[in-house]
């Protein structure tokens, strides 16, 4: 005996075929940071520069792009002539940094997860101004508040802050950078 299979039915198992038909894959994990790490666009070895440190990882290369800022990080994703294939972005998170100097080998957040302090009195590795990092909102607004800086998601940071063509404004505020607790 055939039966007859209701529109809502049907539609139902189509929806749901569609969302458990496809295989997604899980973005690949963050490697530690060591010696090894040689900056994109500097040339030189990340751990050299103090700050957070950031790495882009690409869809079929597994071997992380590094970068000697977030800032630098986050650049890589708004230019025009970097790859567009990326499979993970990792910023170094600030809120469970040992120092602005030791900003961790593991302690990575998914950038586009990120709360970032733009327009701070606290330099980055090169000492540009700097997008920091941190896994909560609470952690980047404690680090605002010592630091000067407003607190942003990742896909509202200012492209002319990142870019280099104009600063945010700087809060005033202590010129040592703080360590953000959660």
């Amino acid at each position: 005996m055939i039966r007859r299979v209701r529109p809502f039915a049907l539609l139902a198992i189509l929806i749901s075929a569609g969302c458990t038909g496809e295989t997604q894959l899980d973005a690949p994990n963050p490697a530690a940071l060591d010696e090894t790490a040689m900056g994109h666009y500097c040339g030189m070895n990340v751990l050299e520069h103090p700050g957070p440190k950031g790495q882009v990882i690409l869809g079929k290369i597994l071997e992380p792009i590094w970068f000697s800022s977030a800032r630098d990080t986050v650049a890589f994703t708004m230019l025009p002539e970097e790859p567009k294939d990326i499979a993970a972005i990792y910023v170094s998170d600030m809120a469970r940094a040992e120092s602005w100097e030791n900003p961790g080998a593991q302690n990575w957040v998914e950038a586009r997860q990120a709360f970032y302090v733009v327009g701070s009195s606290v330099r980055g590795g090169m000492g540009a101004p700097e997008t920091v990092p941190f896994s909560t909102r609470d952690a980047a607004a404690a680090f605002a508040n010592k630091n000067g800086g407003q607190v942003v998601r990742f896909d509202a940071i200012p492209r002319d802050y990142v870019l280099g063509i104009e600063e945010a404004p700087q809060d005033s505020g202590g010129s040592e950078p703080a360590k953000a607790t959660n």
